[in-house]
């Protein structure tokens, strides 16, 4: 934040702008740092070729600064070293299966536009499926704008019936409360709850429902993370009844972005190790240097290796774990909750121990059932199986078409474990048969009781998980041949959203803390201005900020879209909270009928 007058600015440049900023008065041009003009190649270090890097994990974040590395710092690949604790890359990105387990994903990613420093390395990646000089980003793309995304079934109830999503259900207070959220100082939301900000009429409006299920949060967790969601993604309330302000992949995202990144990659030459759980830094640490000199790394069978670096190599770290203790299940076992091994997030409590640059981990992982949530992959087998049907009937749209289905998720307001599904294009899976249907679903209060089974979520097996989205979804006369025609994957995973936490300055170590010579985090537990948490676009910045920062690149990283300060999309966003009626129009519209911005005014 900088400081002019006393009053503390939301203005950014100085942390992402390289390019000459500043007016005769010292100020920065506003929006300087967007545009064509700073998508230039930049110099990479005289020695970058004696360098060597190494990245742990291989989630998301780590393979795009591993690109960065290669694109941006003309870094040989084979001087990048990935190193996993598992047998596959990926991270959360995950996805996979057969015909006879059924295919599992444990989550998937909303996506956008304006996803600035993740398109900026898909657009140079292979597409996985299009002839060259197709890229990711064309694919991905051309998908979209061919079958735009629409969700015309976005809450139900009264089991399967479809209800009206627009109107957002905010009374005058509420609204108040947005409004003065969106003005609050960052830091006076440290440590608050969404619970402690907002009344129980907000937490059952529509508008919550939408934004709790949409992005996953419970209103027990952090406001500071709320209050930037509603500013970074402030351009698509107007779509959130609809979910038309949002795009999805092809496939599954592990097929549609990792598999043709670590294709890209391994074509660079860049080396993956597996079966390496990086468990502590070595480090020499001064009053003003930080350099990490060992990177100490166990194997599955127990044995130790020690990795030696200098202070000119690179050593990234993702520190901390969503996926952490993942425990599966299936038709006849219920997941397990389990908390017990932590090596994910070892190596941040390790270097936690060291300086209090690294952060506060256990403000993150110490209370897991305030965390947890449970995923359930469905697979329907036939094309006309009762729950495809049902489908149908709710959205309109044909599950099996290779088209958008529901277009987001669907969510059951009167459901006590708060359930929503969604059902993407498909094949989602390589391998899917084509009369398969693979939905996606998710429950955001797996301790309450279920109001079919009578029992929590946790302790479900996935046939009584399917049984409760049968009688949700008006479908339990029918629940015999749904189950004889449908496989169920379950995954429960305790630090979900472990991030969302109530946090405070300090508390996640900046993408290169202070004195760090060599030395980078990565993912979603870095503290990245202005930006928000469970997002690719999160992962993806701080792979940029890093890679620049620590190899000195000559080359803007891309801010956060503007949105928040655009006229037209504050007005919008207005019309949207207040049921569609837009607060002042009427004034708005006499003061600016025929003049230049008149069509600012939503419609």
């Amino acid at each position: 934040m900088v400081q002019k007058g006393g009053i503390t600015m939301t203005n950014f440049q100085t942390v992402y702008q390289r390019s000459f900023p500043v007016s005769p008065d010292g100020d920065p041009y506003v929006q300087n740092d967007l545009g064509l003009y700073t998508h230039n190649h930049p110099v990479p270090p005289a020695d970058v070729a004696t360098r060597r890097a190494y990245l742990v994990g291989s989630g998301i974040g780590s393979l795009i600064a591993a690109a960065y590395l290669v694109r941006d710092g003309q870094m040989p690949g084979e001087n990048i070293t990935i190193l996993e604790e598992l047998a596959v890359p990926g991270g959360a990105f995950d996805g996979s299966g057969d015909t006879e387990k059924g295919f599992i994903a444990r989550g998937g990613r909303e996506m956008g536009q304006h996803f600035e420093c993740f398109w900026d390395i898909m657009k140079d990646i292979p597409a996985l499926e299009m002839p060259a000089p197709y890229t990711v980003l064309d694919e991905f793309r051309i998908t979209n704008e061919n079958d735009p995304n629409r969700n015309p079934c976005r809450i139900i109830n009264h089991q399967g019936h479809r209800r009206d999503a627009y109107r957002m259900g905010l009374n005058r207070k509420g609204q108040l409360a947005v409004l003065k959220l969106l003005f609050a100082r960052e830091s006076d939301t440290y440590y608050k709850s969404i619970e402690d900000w907002f009344d129980e009429d907000f937490l059952h409006s529509t508008f919550y429902t939408l934004w709790k299920t949409m992005f996953a949060f419970e209103q027990w967790q952090s406001l500071t993370e709320m209050k930037r969601y509603m500013h970074r993604f402030l351009q698509y309330m107007p779509g959130f009844s609809d979910l038309s302000c949002l795009r999805f992949s092809k496939y599954n995202q592990n097929d549609s972005f990792v598999v043709p990144l670590v294709r890209w990659l391994k074509d660079q030459g860049v080396v993956f190790r597996y079966d390496c759980l990086v468990h502590d830094l070595e480090m020499t640490i001064t009053a003003h240097r930080k350099v990490v000199d060992t990177v100490l790394v166990r194997h599955g069978d127990g044995t130790e290796e020690r990795i030696g670096v200098t202070d000119r190599d690179v050593v990234l770290v993702t520190n901390g774990s969503l996926t952490e203790c993942t425990g599966y299940g299936d038709m006849d076992h219920a997941a397990p909750y389990s908390t017990d091994e932590l090596a994910g997030w070892e190596l941040w409590r390790n270097l936690a121990k060291k300086s209090a640059v690294f952060g506060r981990p256990d403000v993150f992982c110490a209370d897991p059932d305030k965390t947890v949530w449970e995923s359930i992959s469905f697979n329907f087998i036939g094309a006309d199986h009762p729950f495809l049907r049902k489908i149908k009937e709710l959205t309109g749209n044909d599950p099996l078409s290779g088209r958008t289905v529901t277009g987001g998720i669907i969510t059951v307001e009167d459901s006590s474990w708060c359930i929503s599904l969604t059902m993407n294009r498909q094949p989602q899976f390589h391998g899917q048969p084509e009369d398969w249907g693979v939905a996606w679903a998710y429950g955001l209060y797996p301790f309450a009781i279920g109001d079919c089974v009578g029992k929590p979520m946790l302790e479900c097996t996935g046939e009584e998980i399917l049984k409760e989205y049968c009688y949700h979804f008006g479908l339990l006369d029918q629940f015999e041949e749904i189950r004889s025609r449908t496989k169920v994957r379950l995954a429960t995973m305790p630090y979900i959203t472990a991030f969302f936490m109530p946090r405070g300055k300090g508390d996640r170590p900046e993408v290169i803390p202070d004195g760090c010579v060599n030395l980078g985090f990565l993912g979603q537990f870095v503290e990245t201005p202005d930006d928000c948490v469970f997002t690719t676009e999160g992962s993806a910045r701080t792979a940029m900020m890093a890679v620049y920062g620590l190899l000195d690149l000559d080359r803007d990283v891309p801010p956060i879209w503007p949105a928040q300060y655009d006229i037209r999309a504050l007005l919008a966003s207005a019309k949207t909270l207040n049921n569609g009626r837009l607060p002042g129009g009427r004034l708005l519209a006499r003061l600016l009928k025929g003049s230049y911005y008149e069509d600012i005014l939503p419609s």
